[in-house]
């Protein structure tokens, strides 16, 4: 069996969008971090659906032909 990666990472979150996360953190009785974990293991299908910032969208051809 593997180790789990325990690397310190800084995250920076809106003062709004913290306070949040803290009180569900609480309420559950779960460190901040398990939270975390938990909504991106949640979310990820449906992020991973966004385009990359490198992928055109159909606002970038409107814009060009704006331009024009």
């Amino acid at each position: 069996m593997s180790k789990s990666d325990k690397r310190k990472q800084s995250l920076y979150f809106p003062e709004k969008m913290l306070n949040e996360i803290a009180a569900e953190a609480t309420r559950q009785d779960r460190s901040l971090s398990w939270i975390v974990q938990k909504a991106w293991k949640i979310a990820k299908t449906e992020i991973s659906k966004y385009p990359s910032v490198n992928e055109p969208s159909d606002d970038d051809d409107e814009s060009e032909m704006e331009a024009e």
